[in-house]
């Protein structure tokens, strides 16, 4: 039976979308999926299911995670071999530019026209770069970055329906349920 990983996005923000790592577990059990464990509390969570249809699983989770939290809650999911390869392709533009400050995963729910590839890696500035592999986009930040920008070089609105993680917790979570 297929392994899958879903990253949710925008839970566990602020006092009104909050969503603890057992509820999102009890809430992915509760829809027939097995084999599922979540890591840390920001919305990752891997399980089984003879679903094959991605359209198909995320459509099932957020009708379950709306259902469960009265909120909207994206599921962004991946098998198990993209996150692999994202993780590798992660590991490997980070090892090629030494020196970031910061390396920013955005998973994305859609593959990127090509076009919003161009325009997307095209931002790059003083703070860093993006490289788009497919449906991740790598925000690398050099030393230019300042701290706390959650944006840093205004991609976000390019990338449609993302969430992002950085790269220890893509490569801790890809080492662990890969």
């Amino acid at each position: 039976m297929p392994t899958y990983v879903a990253f949710l996005r925008a839970i566990n923000l602020g006092a009104n979308r909050k969503f603890p790592k057992d509820d999102i577990r009890r809430v992915v059990e509760g829809v027939g999926f097995t084999d599922v464990e979540t890591h840390i509390n920001t919305g990752n969570v891997r399980f089984t299911t003879p679903m094959r249809s991605r359209a198909k699983i995320e459509a099932v989770l957020e009708r379950a995670f709306a259902a469960d939290r009265g909120f909207e809650v994206p599921a962004i999911v991946f098998t198990t071999a993209e996150l692999a390869e994202i993780a590798r392709d992660a590991t490997a533009l980070s090892a090629e530019r030494p020196g970031l400050e910061r390396h920013y995963v955005y998973l994305l729910k859609d593959e990127p026209s090509a076009d919003a590839v161009a325009r997307i890696e095209a931002l790059a500035s003083a703070e860093g770069e993006m490289v788009v592999r497919g449906r991740a986009a790598h925000a690398l930040l050099g030393p230019g970055y300042q701290a706390g920008s959650v944006d840093p070089l205004n991609a976000a609105k390019l990338l449609g329906v993302a969430t992002n993680r950085n790269l220890a917790v893509v490569t801790a979570i890809a080492a662990k349920w890969c």
